[in-house]
């Protein structure tokens, strides 16, 4: 059995963690972290959990944490980069869900997320967790930086255009949109039910932290830096993204975008690339870890539209986390990942 710790459980993909790893049949959860839940049974705070956890919040503590073969960090950014170098020493895996080890331009990070990073040197340790592109990297590393959401439903539509090089890199435009989980589970104005029930806003216009992770991501694929606009929307549900992404073909000669999209991802068992003329909707993905996409050429013109949908919590954060971990631990990939997603 694999032994499982989380620090941070009290917030959307702390819950969601839990409620993925309850159905895997090789985990056992140790310890769960939450300094302001202290001695709170997890059962009494999320409900949907009793007859599955016999679990109580406990503050984070570095001898209970090194007992665990992987620790999950669904924490705000800062709190994975305090603790995961005593962890790693120790040869305990850490699967950050937050953004600390994402971007390997320090001073980038640093620029974006407003702080002192204080363990520079295992960022260059670090490996994106994107399965769809590191997985090798991603079964032998020790230390994983789990893929935003936005950047997930992002990287994956545009991945197989920039990998061909039939897309202009340098005019990239993704158009994104996102449930009011998105936004955490600490109380704001901005996430109440009377602010975003029926209203629907951009955000992050001049620029959002997502942005600099997207364009390392697109970057590496293109071989080259890439010139990205990227909108995030807040819509009016609870769970989902949906990213509409253009990109301008080099030669509007038919380029079998579809063949493209299908064989490049033929073989990932969480990327479904529907059949020609589909529009994903986030319904169809809400509970799994499955991104759905489409590819079309409006016009048969020069642009390209991708449409990629995920659940911002699942193949966004936890379920992607736990397909890392299965990866990490020799386990079959889609190992406790099997839930089907919730209609309507």
């Amino acid at each position: 059995m694999i032994k499982v710790g989380i620090v941070g459980g009290t917030g959307y993909t702390g819950v969601e963690l839990l409620r993925i790893l309850a159905n895997h049949p090789q985990v056992k959860v140790e310890v769960i972290t939450s300094r302001s839940e202290e001695g709170i049974a997890v059962a009494d705070m999320f409900p949907n959990l009793r007859g599955h956890f016999d679990l109580a919040f406990t503050v984070p503590d570095v001898e209970r944490l090194a007992q665990c073969d992987v620790v999950f960090f669904a924490t705000p950014h800062g709190v994975a980069m305090s603790l995961a170098p005593e962890l790693i020493a120790r040869g305990v895996k850490v699967i950050d869900l937050g953004a600390d080890f994402r971007i390997k331009d320090v001073a980038v990070w640093e620029d974006w997320y407003k702080m002192s990073h204080t363990c520079p040197d295992l960022v260059a340790q670090a490996v994106y967790g994107l399965p769809e592109v590191n997985r090798e990297a991603i079964a032998s590393a020790q230390l994983i930086a789990c893929a935003g959401c936005y950047p997930t439903a992002t990287q994956l539509g545009f991945l197989p255009l920039l990998e061909a090089g039939l897309v202009d890199h340098r005019r990239l435009i993704a158009d994104c949109k996102s449930g009011v989980s998105g936004a955490g589970r600490g109380a704001s104005v901005g996430s109440l039910l009377c602010e975003s029930s029926e209203s629907f806003k951009a955000y992050g216009v001049a620029g959002h932290r997502h942005l600099p992770e997207i364009r390392q991501g697109l970057s590496l694929a293109a071989g080259k830096p890439v010139g990205l606009t990227f909108v995030p929307h807040l819509t009016p549900m609870i769970r989902g993204i949906h990213a509409t992404l253009y990109a301008t073909l080099k030669d509007p000669v038919d380029q079998g975008l579809q063949t493209l999209f299908a064989e490049r991802y033929a073989h990932e068992p969480f990327v479904d690339v529907m059949p020609a003329g589909s529009h994903p909707e986030t319904r169809s993905v809400k509970g799994s870890n499955v991104c759905r996409i489409s590819v079309h050429r409006p016009q048969n013109d020069d642009t390209v539209v991708v449409l990629s949908v995920i659940d911002n919590l699942v193949k966004g954060a936890s379920g992607q986390a736990v397909q890392i971990m299965n990866l990490m631990f020799e386990r079959p990939e889609n190992e406790g990942l099997q839930q089907v997603a919730l209609m309507p």
